[in-house]
């Protein structure tokens, strides 16, 4: 015979029906705390299956509120949250209160015969029974109550309800640790994302990018503007200039911060795997295709896609990346299916795509889709004057890598401003690098930088520019730029630096500086 067959389906009889019900409900419980981790849910779901299947009503749960140290009250079954969010008690405070100081279960035969009862929900029936038992993890102190009352025609065995209910409030309390557990463990994530994420802007701010003259400063003023649209942006200047620390600047000063930001050389790979690499490739779709496989593109949804060398994909894969460009979408390789993605495109070349264009390398509609927002990033020969800060920048950042502290001496920097960098900024910490690791003492002077090779490097400048023939030139010519204007002027005066000064409105001070930082190597005869 069946507990629901029993007296209208939940009176009973002897406590054989009622132990018979009880290990229903007891597998019913362990079900459906087994379900899920939304404690909210679950607890209303417990609370359910007593009233259904045992008569156990306006069943509640109040648990540990772990930063305020009370007891709050989580679900009322046959209440709504907003009539029970506020509701809480105090240690010591009512019969809930009590059993977080003690953890002692409780048996009142009648509410109304029990002054310590604090009915704040206003929802219990005086004349019944009430039942509580603690929620108790392991051996430490309660950490939540729950409590119900029998239904007015199941009156009887009270100390075997109670024996119930702290089963159930064993169940109860495995789900409580588990959820505590992973929300513990979300909150530590949460925080290390975003102290991480802040390490980010902070490696990648603006602060990061170093440079005073007009020419940095405008490309300045640039990326702040871009930074806070989803243009397309496309980053120009000779190798070792620093188009990746300008992208990454872009990203994570914009609305995209915290989103994927994936990066990509172009000219890394051919363009086989460049498809499969960007756009992905479902199983099968080639021999080694055991997986499928996300692509850049889908990683980088909702975020920013870098792709570096831009000007050296083939002809063939610049009208499949134009589609990507213009409609979001692609095909992963072997598949049918069309994917959308919500992208921001940032690409870099050193490439003169202008002349490429002419030429039918460069697709010019694709050149279009690119160059929507170009930022030119000078050479470091074009912004001499920048070295001395760039050089104090990098020394620190290595010495940080060296967890030591280094020093530069103004020698040294004069040394520097003296070469012309091909390799540009990439040249220089390298050369920085160099001379770390050799100096001894921590301070970088003369000598320890001729160490790194520069000084056999500004010989052969020397030597290249002495052997150079360079046409007359007109120091008044609008088409020269600085360093040329002065080279000319200092050729028709002899170079003879006090006449080339009058000639163009300088002091010899003045011209004298120009020289060094425009690195002009003067000729003596």
């Amino acid at each position: 015979m069946s507990y629901s067959d029993i007296n209208g389906g939940l009176g009973f009889l002897d406590r054989s029906s009622l132990i018979e019900a009880e290990l229903e409900a007891l597998y019913l419980v362990g079900k459906v705390l087994s379900k899920s981790l939304n404690l909210h849910e679950t607890l209303n779901a417990v609370l359910e299956v007593l009233n259904d299947q045992t008569g156990m009503e306006r069943g509640m749960v109040a648990l540990l509120d772990q930063q305020r140290g009370k007891m709050a009250v989580q679900v009322v079954h046959g209440l709504d949250s907003e009539v029970t969010d506020e509701i809480s008690y105090q240690p010591g405070e009512g019969i809930v209160g009590a059993m977080l100081e003690n953890g002692e279960s409780i048996i009142i035969e009648r509410i109304d015969r029990e002054p310590e009862f604090l009915d704040r929900l206003g929802y219990y029936d005086q004349t019944l029974p009430f039942i509580a038992e603690p929620i108790i993890i392991g051996h430490l102190d309660p950490v939540g109550v729950i409590a119900a009352q029998p239904a007015a025609s199941r009156l009887m065995f009270l100390h075997e309800r109670s024996r119930f209910l702290k089963m159930v409030a064993n169940l109860i309390a495995q789900s409580v640790r588990l959820s505590w557990e992973v929300e513990h463990e979300k909150q530590a994530l949460t925080s290390e994302r975003d102290q991480l994420r802040q390490a980010v802007q902070v490696s990648y701010g603006f602060d990061n990018i170093v440079g005073h003259t007009d020419i940095m400063r405008r490309v300045f003023e640039q990326v702040q503007q871009v930074s806070k649209w989803n243009t397309t942006v496309l980053i120009r200047g000779e190798s070792g200039t620093g188009k990746e620390l300008i992208a990454n600047a872009i990203h994570y000063n914009s609305p995209r911060a915290s989103d994927p930001f994936i990066k990509l050389n172009c000219a890394a790979l051919p363009d086989n795997l460049l498809e499969s690499e960007l756009f992905g490739h479902e199983k099968g779709a080639f021999t080694g295709a055991v997986n499928q496989r996300k692509g850049r593109f889908e990683q980088a949804d909702g975020g920013t896609i870098f792709l570096d060398e831009i000007g050296e994909i083939s002809g063939t894969f610049q009208a499949k990346l134009l589609r990507v460009l213009q409609e979001g979408e692609f095909e992963r390789v072997g598949g049918t299916r069309t994917m959308k993605v919500d992208v921001r495109v940032v690409a870099a070349t050193n490439k003169n795509l202008e002349q490429e264009v002419e030429e039918g390398v460069f697709r010019e509609d694709l050149y279009y889709r690119l160059n929507v927002m170009p930022i030119n990033l000078p050479s470091l020969r074009e912004r001499a004057e920048d070295i001395p800060d760039l050089a104090r920048f990098l020394i620190d950042k290595i010495a940080r890598k060296q967890g030591r502290k280094l020093e530069m001496t103004d020698s040294a920097i004069r040394v520097l401003m003296r070469y012309g960098w091909p390799g540009n900024v990439r040249e220089l910490e390298n050369c920085l690098e160099r001379a770390a690791v050799m100096c001894s003492d921590g301070t970088i002077d003369p000598q320890v930088i001729s160490m790194t090779g520069i000084e056999e490097r500004l010989h052969t400048q020397g030597m290249q520019s002495v052997t150079k023939k360079r046409p007359a030139a007109n120091f008044d010519d609008p088409e020269l730029d600085e360093r040329e204007r002065v080279i000319a002027a200092l050729e028709q005066s002899g170079w003879v630096q006090a006449k080339a000064a009058r000639m163009l409105n300088m002091t010899p001070r003045q011209i004298a500086y120009r020289i060094q930082t425009l690195n002009i190597n003067v000729q003596k005869y």
